[in-house]
């Protein structure tokens, strides 16, 4: 009898433990819930991994013993990243969460032949259209610009944002099939592994190279975004009609200081510049129906061979030659984009940036050609206007290494501006569309 109601209170005791671990384990299950409730509601500024258990707060962590009785956590969809589209929930995104850094041969894994196939690929280009390394240079420059080194530059139009595409001081940018092609390449190699962002740093890189610039090393391991920024681009990239406190102020808000904005700017000593970027400089500067009084007069008399004002009038957004997307078709092979950056291209009126030549010395003709009052752009003649930024000039044109190295380091330093990092962005399968 002593037994029996000995082992009675025991199962009653045990009874009771087991409703408490229930009850433990149901307490746990909807503290967990609440903080999916709460990390969706702030999603913003939570990690983009959405690995809800992996946070440090101790009321929203489970035990292996606990979360055996949820469900699996990675079989959750991931949240959408479109969400974070405003550069001011980026920032947020961008200064919060643990990421990863950039890294010297990112890719030496998971596609260690990356850099070479983005090598060969601009090289083959560049021997059917010489003119695609200042196009890359360039299309670097103004992806980095605007809100950094994302490839959001190479989106097309879509519902939901405006791309920088069809932003003013975009509408000339040429070199877009030129990725397509370096990015079917790694494709090919290694799906979804590469990003375009890279693609697009290490092109450039390729490009100066075979323009006569410096090698400079750069990380990699950059993610694409998954936004545009149009509208940010009409405003924030430097403008050719930049005066030079204008210039100044532009780099500066990105962190470039003048002897870095100079040696930027000598990025102009490749390239071609359309007339309708310095027309005005020829016969009406200033509504004065008069050349720019800063310019050389026998300069002024070898542009307007080039560029008379009825080839002016027919450079007018109306009337512009298509673009080399408009020329090839959707899904064309690397071979014939090639061939149709080569020969399909129709050429605008305009002038050679280095017209005595390309060569080894990349950047002497530029600074030179400044201190001789022959600049094409009035951005790039007024850095002559300035005390320090004149003093880099004359620096850069009496030694081509000094602005080599100096040039190097501030590529490495755009290259390197606002990027984003796993988990942030994505890897695109096709540069001109969000995955």
């Amino acid at each position: 009898m002593l037994k029996t109601a000995f082992f009675s209170k025991l199962s009653k005791k045990s009874r009771k433990f087991q409703f408490a671990m229930d009850f433990t384990r149901k307490l746990s299950f909807l503290v967990f819930l609440l903080c999916i409730l709460i990390s969706l509601q702030n999603q913003d500024d939570i990690d983009t991994n959405n690995n809800f258990s992996s946070h440090d707060d101790k009321y929203c962590s489970l035990s292996d013993d606990e979360s055996q009785y949820i469900f699996d956590i990675d079989s959750f969809p991931p949240l959408p990243m479109f969400a974070t589209t405003s550069h001011v929930e980026r920032k947020l995104q961008q200064q919060t969460g643990a990421r990863e850094s950039l890294k010297y041969d990112y890719y030496h894994q998971t596609c260690p032949q990356a850099e070479r196939i983005i090598r060969s690929s601009v090289r083959d280009l560049f021997k059917k259209r010489p003119q695609i390394a200042p196009a890359l240079l360039r299309l670097a420059f103004h992806d980095c610009f605007v809100e950094g080194c994302d490839a959001s530059v190479l989106l097309d139009p879509a519902e939901g944002f405006h791309s920088e595409k069809e932003s003013p001081p975009n509408e000339s940018l040429k070199g877009f099939d030129a990725i397509d092609i370096i990015k079917s390449e790694l494709e090919e190699a290694c799906p979804g592994v590469v990003s375009c962002a890279d693609a697009v740093v290490l092109a450039a890189r390729e490009s100066v190279i075979l323009t006569g610039g410096p090698f400079y090393p750069l990380k990699t391991g950059r993610r694409d975004s998954v936004a545009s920024f149009g509208e940010i681009a009409t405003f924030e990239l430097p403008s050719p009609q930049d005066d030079l406190s204008k210039m100044i102020e532009s780099f500066s808000s990105k962190g470039f200081d003048e002897r870095e904005a100079v040696s930027l700017l000598g990025a102009h000593s490749t390239g071609v510049i359309h007339c309708k970027f310095f027309i005005n400089r020829l016969y009406n500067f200033s509504g004065t129906n008069s050349s720019d009084p800063t310019m050389n007069s026998e300069f002024v008399s070898l542009l307007r061979s080039k560029c008379n004002t009825n080839q002016a009038s027919l450079m007018s957004p109306a009337s512009k030659s298509q673009s080399p997307s408009q020329l090839v078709s959707s899904s064309p092979s690397p071979s014939s984009i090639i061939d149709e950056l080569a020969s399909a291209l129709v050429e605008e009126p305009a002038m050679k940036m280095d017209y005595e030549g390309p060569g080894a010395n990349f950047g002497t003709l530029y600074f030179r050609s400044l201190l001789q009052g022959r600049g094409i752009l009035y951005v790039d003649q007024q850095l002559t206007a300035g005390e320090e930024t004149k003093t880099w000039v004359q620096a850069y044109a009496s030694d081509v290494s000094l602005f080599h190295k100096d040039f190097g380091l501030v590529m490495m330093k755009l290259s390197n501006l606002g990027v984003l990092t796993a988990p942030m962005g994505q890897v695109r399968k096709d540069c001109r569309k969000v995955s």
